[in-house]
C-alpha cells in the first residue's frame, strides 16, 4: 500500500464505505438475528475493526495485514447466516448468499492485490486499472444486491 495521495484517499473512501455497508449488514442481521448471537458479535466486531484497521494502515502500512481479522469475522458471519437461512424464504436466502459471495470476493481480491499471495497480471498491477475497477464493481454489486433483497424481504 502506498502513501501516495490518490491511494490514501481511496483507503479513506473504503473505510467510510465499510462503516456504511457493514452497518447495514449488521442492521439487517439485527432485525431477525439469523444464525444466533455469535454471528452478531462477529459482524459487529468486523464493522468496528475494518475501518479502524484501514485508517491505521495509512500511518502504519504493515497494519494492512490485520485486515484479515475483520474480513474473516464478517465473511464467517455471513456464511453462518447463509447456512441458517438455507431452509427459509428464498428472497432473503438469496440476499444473504449474494452478500456472502460479495464479501468473500472482496476478501480474495484484497489478499490477491494487497498481500500478493498469487502473481498479479501486469494489466491489474495499477490500483486504478480498469480491470481492477471491474472486479471491484462485481464485488460491490453482489453486496448491494444482497442488501437490497434482504431489506425488501424485511418490509
Amino acid at each position: 500500500m502506498s502513501v501516495e495521495g490518490r491511494f490514501a484517499r481511496r483507503v479513506v473512501r473504503l473505510a467510510v464505505t465499510s462503516v456504511v455497508a457493514l452497518g447495514l449488514i449488521f442492521g439487517l442481521w439485527a432485525t431477525a438475528r439469523p444464525g444466533g448471537p455469535l454471528v452478531g458479535v462477529a459482524l459487529g466486531a468486523g464493522w468496528v475493526l475494518m475501518p479502524a484497521v484501514l485508517l491505521l494502515s495509512l500511518r502504519r502500512p504493515a497494519a494492512r495485514y490485520a485486515l484479515v481479522a475483520p474480513a474473516t469475522l464478517v465473511g464467517a458471519g455471513l456464511v453462518a447466516i447463509s447456512v441458517a437461512s438455507a431452509s427459509g424464504p428464498p428472497v432473503p436466502e438469496a440476499g444473504w448468499l449474494l452478500m456472502s459471495a460479495g464479501v468473500l470476493l472482496g476478501g480474495l481480491l484484497g489478499a490477491w492485490f494487497w498481500f500478493r499471495l498469487l502473481p498479479v497480471p501486469r494489466e491489474l498491477e495499477d490500483p486504478f486499472a480498469p480491470g481492477r475497477w471491474a472486479l471491484i464493481v462485481v464485488h460491490v454489486a453482489l453486496i448491494v444486491a444482497g442488501i437490497a433483497l434482504v431489506a425488501i424481504s424485511a418490509l
